[in-house]
């Protein structure tokens, strides 16, 4: 089983930290190395000169008959065996090691063939260099810590400026167009921006568009909507007084259809344009589905008493526009008539109310993205879905209801609506034929 980080390393914040905190161990690391080494090597240097220079005394004295000076002598005890070995062979050198539990620092030269040494003690230089290691330490994570919190304070303004800017494209998409970034440092052309300011700019200039070019279609359909109704009144009442006949039905027949879009379009745009007046109430689903799926789904061809299945599994109350659910419902269902196959069974379970086909199923777009005016699909014949869909998620999102498509493992489509229930101790049923259940 492959191990995944937790998810909170993946947030920009905490790699910035991180990041900042290697470079900054890094870079401490390696002027702290350079300062040992420099502050060692010059250490180093001054106690060989002053452990060459007495030694140097000492071979004079030597030579000259005179007593040595103190630390010095002729084979002394402690020096080291390697320093020894190198004095013998005619050389001279110096070594630094322990002697009676201090640094001490040799230097060791050939006198008649013997070993000339001379000491000093390095002590003081060895705790210079342990101290100046503790100030590089100390410093050190001093300076990381400040910088760290000057890293993260910076970074977190710049990852705040982006969850805003990420929050209102989420409010976009969710089909708030008004919402806006509005970062102050896109409001002067002059003032020097960053990349998320724009980002930012290019964000709320794409909604501005966007909502422009919505609004403009919104207009349109409801203007070309409107201008229809007026001919289409006309048209259907000077087709009522043709000759009964084939002709004459068909005619009747496409009139109907012209005017059940013109309203199918209306509808849209009040959708659209948030014009809807909603007019919540409490009502048992259970009877009010049982109505629906008895009367002639919308553009079906059902007959008054239809053949949908109706299954009550567990009746319950629901707050809701009891007309707009009915449209929504019929819509559904007629749907499955026109786009599925029989039987199409309805059912009740509690708030969550399921209308089923045996058809093909949805297509892979809808079940993904929603229903989509007018798409058909190519493979199935040119079948679509016009606007009852489309119209069905309006209502149902108009009411508080959440309208979800799927299709069935043994096929067929799947649309559930889920309404918000009410407890039975706090319903008070409203609107008519809501108080009897008609089995």
């Amino acid at each position: 089983m492959r191990l995944r980080p937790p998810a909170w390393t993946a947030r920009l914040t905490w790699k910035a930290a991180a990041f900042i905190t290697v470079m900054c161990c890094a870079l401490a690391a390696l002027l702290g190395a350079l300062v040992h080494v420099s502050v060692t090597h010059q250490t180093l240097h001054q106690a060989r000169e002053k452990a060459l220079t007495r030694l140097a005394e000492a071979t004079r004295a030597y030579e000259a008959g005179d007593p040595l000076p103190p630390d010095t002598g002729i084979d002394p005890d402690g020096l080291p065996a390697s320093l020894r070995e190198l004095a013998l062979s005619g050389r001279r050198g110096t070594l630094v090691s322990e002697h009676d539990g201090r640094p001490t620092m040799w230097a060791a030269a050939p006198a008649d063939r013997r070993a000339m040494a001379a000491e000093i003690d390095y002590s003081q230089g060895v705790g210079t260099i342990m101290g100046l290691d503790r100030a590089i330490v100390g410093s050190s994570l001093l300076a990381i810590s400040a910088t760290l919190l000057v890293g993260v304070f910076a970074v977190t303004r710049v990852t705040r400026r982006l969850h805003q800017t990420a929050g209102v494209a989420r409010r976009i998409s969710a089909g708030d167009l008004d919402a806006r970034v509005n970062d102050p440092r896109t409001k002067t052309p002059s003032r020097p921006q960053d990349e998320v300011a724009t980002v930012a700019g290019a964000l709320d200039a794409m909604a501005s568009t966007l909502q422009r070019k919505l609004q403009s279609e919104q207009r349109f359909t409801a203007d070309v909507a409107h201008e229809l109704r007026t001919p289409l009144t006309g048209l259907h009442a000077a087709a009522e007084l043709l000759p009964p006949g084939r002709p004459t039905q068909l005619v009747q027949d496409r009139v109907r259809a012209m005017r059940l879009l013109t309203e199918d379009l209306l509808e849209i745009s009040r959708l659209e344009t948030g014009s809807e007046q909603i007019s919540p109430d409490t009502h048992r689903i259970g009877p009010l589905a049982e109505r629906v799926a008895r009367g002639p789904a919308r553009g079906s061809g059902a007959p008054a008493e239809g053949p949908t299945e109706v299954r009550i599994v567990r009746d319950a109350y629901v707050e809701t526009d009891r007309r707009r659910l009915e449209r929504v419902l019929g819509n559904l269902i007629g749907n499955a008539y026109q786009h599925g196959a029989e039987p199409v069974v309805l059912t009740v379970d509690g708030p969550v109310v399921t209308v089923r086909d045996h058809g093909e199923g949805f297509p892979a777009y809808l079940v993904e993205h929603g229903p989509q005016r007018f798409r058909t699909e190519p493979r199935s014949g040119g079948k679509g879905h016009g606007l009852g869909l489309t119209i069905a998620v309006g209502q149902a999102e108009a009411i508080g209801a959440e309208l979800t498509f799927a299709n069935a493992p043994d096929g067929g489509a799947v649309a559930t609506l889920e309404l918000p229930e009410v407890r039975p101790d706090e319903a008070t049923e409203g609107g008519p034929g809501d108080s009897t259940h008609t089995e």
